[in-house]
């Protein structure tokens, strides 16, 4: 079966290394840019998401590349504890979550794919049309430096991102991504540890809010690298360049009242080595992901805010379905149709949830009934509801312990097929 993917990122990328695990072999990449860099900041790898990539054989080389928070914790944005819970073995997981440097992970995968596949990753190939209109195949256009050039496959796999020119060619209509008002600035910065140095923590409510998690142990001087998120509502606007650096000192500004016993948030992002700004978008759910012998994957299928730190875990979700439905189903258009069945809904009911805050909602609860602070949080939301909105996101989202410790592997039996 010929397979050709357009984008390298975290999706593309996790689908040929997932198709190849299940016995594909003629797979191509078709990236967009004219190099990989390894661009962005940090990421959460969730359980579910650990689980798919231990199945693949990558687990020691991505554990490698940062670190597994014992705790998330939410504040208030005066400091007050809200609601901490542990996070990954310490949950009861078989497998932990991994905070990681986007750009890392990125490189980490390409890395295995070229060992595994060779050179099958194309840059400077822009899509620009796609042709299936015989059903057997699909004929997909990129445009290059010298021209155009056409590549006949059996399944074409749009794994190209919020902007997706496979998204687009299927829904000409769809618009510009869906700004939700708020703007982030990302960042990593060299600290002293705080809490235990294993800590995630998100500070504030809907209106601004400050995200914190270790990207690496403490070094021989004791300090460690960090890497954050400011957001402020009513800043900014949804047509910023996504890598465009800003300065610092605006932004410190804003959380210049954020001095807590456990982390001294201006400061930290004071000392960050670079600040991006980005607008918080997402993109409305789509009717279908699959027409014919083409679907989505990743951002193109499903773009969401951030809350919950799931975007890049679903993306690997949505890759070994994919790859696990190609290797079983009795026809390429009997798998993305199945794919499109078990992810598209999914996906669809964890974007609404995001975009009520997701488990972050319990912050925004704690402004709302006591914009002052609280003596005792129980007080004002009880621990019943605190652990609903919790098992609530996790069930969402594929990574509540129970169910994602007894579900069957995606991992395709190979003697089988």
């Amino acid at each position: 079966m010929r397979i050709v993917i357009a984008g390298a990122g975290i999706g593309g990328l996790a689908a040929a290394l997932s198709l190849e695990a299940a016995g594909f072999r003629d797979i191509r990449i078709f990236e967009r840019a004219d190099r990989i860099r390894g661009l962005g900041v940090g990421i959460n790898l969730l359980p579910h998401a650990v689980r798919e990539l231990t199945e693949l054989g990558l687990a020691e080389r991505v554990g490698a590349l940062g670190v597994a928070p014992s705790t998330l914790t939410y504040f208030t944005r005066h400091g007050q504890r809200i609601w901490s819970e542990p996070r990954g073995l310490a949950a009861g997981y078989r497998w932990p979550q991994l905070s990681v440097h986007r750009g890392r992970l990125q490189l980490a995968l390409l890395e295995a794919v070229e060992e595994r596949l060779g050179d099958v990753v194309h840059l400077g190939h822009r899509l620009v049309g796609i042709d299936d209109a015989e059903g057997t195949t699909a004929t997909a256009t990129f445009a290059t430096a010298e021209g155009t050039t056409d590549v006949e496959a059996d399944v074409v796999i749009g794994a190209d991102g919020i902007h997706s020119a496979l998204r687009a060619l299927r829904y000409p209509d769809d618009g510009d991504p869906v700004w939700s008002g708020l703007t982030l600035w990302r960042g990593t910065a060299v600290i002293d540890p705080y809490l235990d140095g294993r800590t995630m923590v998100m500070a504030g409510d809907g209106e601004q809010k400050f995200v914190a998690y270790p990207l690496e142990n403490p070094g021989p001087g004791g300090r460690q690298r960090v890497n954050f998120i400011a957001e402020r509502r009513g800043v900014g606007s949804p047509d910023v360049d996504w890598n465009r650096s800003v300065d610092p000192a605006p932004i410190v500004d804003l959380f210049r009242e954020w001095r807590f016993d456990w982390l001294d948030i201006p400061a930290t992002i004071a000392a960050s080595d670079e600040i991006l700004e980005y607008p918080m978008v997402d993109r409305d759910a789509l009717p279908r992901w699959t027409f014919g012998r083409t679907t989505l994957l990743g951002d193109a299928a499903h773009a969401m805010y951030p809350n919950g730190s799931n975007g890049g875990s679903q993306a690997i979700l949505d890759a070994r379905t994919l790859a696990y439905q190609l290797a079983t189903a009795p026809s390429p258009e009997a798998a993305l149709e199945e794919y499109d069945r078990i992810r598209r809904p999914a996906t669809e009911a964890l974007l609404a949830l995001t975009r009520r805050t997701g488990p972050e909602r319990v912050m925004q609860l704690a402004r709302e009934r006591a914009p002052h602070g609280f003596d005792d949080i129980h007080d004002v939301i009880p621990q019943s509801e605190l652990e609903q909105i919790a098992a609530e996101y996790k069930a969402a989202a594929g990574f509540h312990p129970d169910s994602l410790n007894a579900r069957s592997s995606l991992t395709v039996a190979l003697e089988s097929r």
